[in-house]
């Protein structure tokens, strides 16, 4: 039989058993032995029970067995004077062990509240208010009138007392126990059922003995069943755990309930003056008094308890409202206020610094790395700072540095000092991992608005970014030329939504003859006010503002569509390819590559004709890009590099990169004619490409010199304004330029 079923196995005998002492003859001998029989083996199964489950604190079910055993021993005590010596004596020597085993009983009690409560106060006050309440109901309609009876001996008294004395005592433990904050173990449950069950029956038996002649024996089903709860609480496997803490008391609400048992309990002391009878015994008002004085400084005290758990959760809230969950930094609003003071105070120097490619940590190596690398980066920044400067995390990978009284040649010397700092390499996850940022600096000069501060400190930021600096200053150079952007970016909606903007092609062409095998699409905007707009002035504000994904997308179909007719009216004089510049921002774009193929299916142009040329910045270490161009490649698109040589790890992308074409930057192509070293790189990567298996297009050929040169070192195709500028329309009827 499996120990585990033990305790149900014995709840359903023993409530059988309480069934079948019932049909026996009351106040038989055989029914009083029954019902000796059942206390004793409850008594004998706690004992066993600590046997078998090996409770981390067997003392309090020793003191339950020995309650048990001890009421047991005044139940046969009792028999002997009634059916040895024929009397029933009051009091006796059977209230001795009777009287003996609350004490017992109330230890067990005792040594359960106090191991599951821990520093539960709250709890404690609630159990004393509802012990008082109660307490009192059960001074003045049990304890008052048994002491007051003058007919009966003193010690008669004094044991008539003792007994609810000792049910009051037992209700102050069920009150702690019950108003406890931690979660209840099954057996811990059937403690609770067994203790509620012999109070009930004590204090019904006290008042039905009080007030009315009724029959006493139907409550020897209360005491009978509390032995059978208290056996089975014993045998329950969950009591290895029992009285038991669990750490730190876990804060809950007030369930209606309990609320509702406070206010009753709060309320009995006024309550009883409108009991007819009570109020006009002295004895009672002055315990009515007692109590309800008592009541009051209890409800005051646990008030005073959620006020001051209020305040401090109100502290712990603002705390939180003030960090940074991730870093525990101070967070943009604790940065705001701590601003406005120092406006307020004097001089101040603010630092923005925003780290260089955290993106890309985060697409290689995964977000948990990039936290880890923040978390990291927070600290060496404090430390790098010192005390007497605010570093605030402002979200994403951006800080805020607060450098008050500070003057504007020691803050550029901080911060220079911090770039330094942060060329030290931070180690996350056996990860060496080189952290760049751009940084701006600013001051509150002529402003006492933080947010004004904190713009300008931004505007900076971005120009060093732009720049390639790693700080810059704030100036009002700076306001103007990001207001320029901002309206730039205003007027991209208008201009795409007018049809401002227009495409050229520019050659490339087959050396040493020039034929032309491919053209590269090129975005142009005419602004009717403006006139021409350079594409450096209108990208980065495209791709800041996310209009570059519809502004690609317009050109993507736009290109496929005059490929497409290109072929349709010159056949084989046509540019075999056509080539189109895609962003990192529409790379990153979920579905790209459906966007690719549903502009060819709607132009008609065959797949094997158009190339997507992307910079190495757009898929270094960008696992969503790479997918992309996966699955460009997939539909049979063939894939550029351009200004390649240029970026972080070119090689390296060959490797991870679906590539079938690179285009040599023009910076290495314009010093090709000199002797040396310049024409180095030019060879090695026309021999990368050979080796690879890859086309490479030479970029940026301005003279005949440097086509002759190129086609020397083995490049077969090349670019520049040498072979043609970007027009609307090439001459495809002819060759560009003859290579001799």
């Amino acid at each position: 039989m499996r120990k585990d079923r033990l305790w149900w196995l014995w709840l359903v005998a023993g409530t059988s058993l309480t069934g079948g002492f019932f049909l026996l003859p009351q106040d038989s001998l055989a029914a009083n032995l029954a019902y000796n029989a059942i206390g004793l083996i409850s008594a004998l199964l706690i004992l066993l029970a600590v046997r078998l489950h090996r409770p981390e604190r067997p003392a309090m079910w020793y003191w339950f067995a020995a309650g048990q055993i001890t009421w047991v021993l005044g139940d046969l005590t009792w028999e002997y004077h009634q059916y040895v010596l024929h009397e029933e004596p009051y009091p006796s020597f059977a209230d001795v062990f009777y009287l003996g085993a609350y004490p017992m009983l109330v230890v067990g009690l005792v040594l359960l509240v106090r191991g599951r409560s821990g520093r539960d106060l709250a709890g404690l006050v609630d159990a004393a208010i509802i012990g008082t309440g109660l307490g009192l109901v059960f001074w003045v309609f049990v304890m008052h009138p048994i002491a007051a009876d003058s007919t009966a001996s003193t010690l008669e008294r004094i044991i008539g007392v003792a007994y609810p004395a000792a049910d009051a005592l037992l209700l102050a433990m069920l009150a702690r126990l019950y108003t406890g904050t931690e979660r209840r173990a099954p057996s811990t449950r059937l403690l609770g059922i067994a203790a509620i069950l012999m109070l009930v029956a004590d204090i019904a038996y006290s008042l039905v003995s009080l007030y009315s002649d009724g029959d006493l024996d139907v409550l020897n089903a209360g005491w009978l069943l509390s032995y059978v709860a208290w056996g089975a609480a014993a045998l329950h496997p969950s009591m290895r755990f029992s009285g038991i803490t669990s750490g730190r008391v876990s804060e809950v609400r007030v369930s209606r309930l309990r609320l509702a048992a406070l206010t009753v309990c709060s309320l009995l002391a006024p309550a009883l003056l409108f009991v007819p009878g009570i109020g006009g015994d002295a004895v009672d008002r002055l315990s009515i008094a007692a109590a309800a004085v008592v009541l009051f400084l209890l409800v005051v005290a646990r008030m005073g308890g959620f006020v001051s758990r209020v305040q401090e959760q109100a502290d712990q809230l603002q705390e939180l409202a003030m960090a940074d969950d991730l870093t525990g930094l101070p967070n943009r609003r604790r940065l705001e206020q701590a601003l406005r003071g120092a406006l307020g105070a004097g001089p101040v120097q603010v630092a923005l610094l925003d780290l260089d490619d955290f993106k890309g940590v985060n697409d290689r190596l995964g977000h948990a790395v990039g936290d880890q690398l923040l978390a990291v980066l927070a600290g060496r920044l404090v430390t790098a700072l010192g005390p007497d400067v605010l570093v605030a995390r402002m979200g994403g990978d951006e800080f805020a540095i607060l450098m008050p009284g500070a003057t504007c040649e020691s803050a550029d010397l901080t911060v220079t000092c911090l770039a330094e700092t942060l060329r030290t390499p931070i180690q996350v996850d056996d990860h060496d991992l080189l952290v760049d940022a751009s940084i701006g600096v600013t001051d509150g000069t002529g402003t006492t608005n933080p947010f004004e501060v904190l713009r300008r400190a931004d505007v900076a930021m971005y120009a060093a970014k732009e720049s390639g600096d790693k700080h810059r200053r704030y100036h009002l150079d700076l306001d103007d030329a990001a207001d320029e952007q901002a309206r730039i970016g205003a007027e991209l909606r208008v201009a795409l939504d007018t049809g401002q903007f227009r495409l050229v092609y520019q050659p490339i062409v087959e050396l040493p003859h020039g034929r032309i095998r491919a053209v590269e699409a090129l975005v142009r905007w005419d602004h009717p006010l403006r006139g021409f707009v350079s594409p450096d002035q209108f990208i980065p504000a495209a791709e800041r503002n996310g209009l570059i994904v519809e502004l690609g997308a317009w050109i993507l179909r736009t290109a496929c569509a005059q490929a497409a007719d290109w072929r349709a009216d010159l056949g084989d004089l046509a540019p075999h390819k056509i080539s189109v510049n895609v962003s990192a921002r529409q790379l990153a774009q979920p579905g790209f590559s459906g966007v690719v193929a549903a502009a060819l299916d709607e132009t008609g142009l065959p797949v094997e004709h158009l190339t997507v040329e992307v910079t190495e910045t757009a898929v270094f270490g960008g696992s969503h890009a790479v997918q992309a161009l996966e699955e460009l490649r997939d539909l049979g698109v063939s894939i550029a590099l351009d200004d390649f040589g240029t970026g972080h790890s070119s090689l390296g992308l060959l490797q991870t990169v679906p590539v079938d074409v690179i285009k040599v930057d023009k910076s290495f192509v314009d010093n090709i004619t000199m002797a040396g070293r310049h024409a180095v790189i030019a060879t090695a990567l026309i021999q990368v490409a050979n080796g690879l298996g890859l086309r490479a297009v030479a970029e940026g050929v301005e003279t005949a010199e440097q086509a002759a040169e190129l086609h020397r070192l083995g490049y077969r195709l090349a670019q520049g304004y040498h072979f043609g500028r970007p027009v609307a329309q090439p001459d495809f009827s002819a060759n560009a330029v003859v290579v001799t």
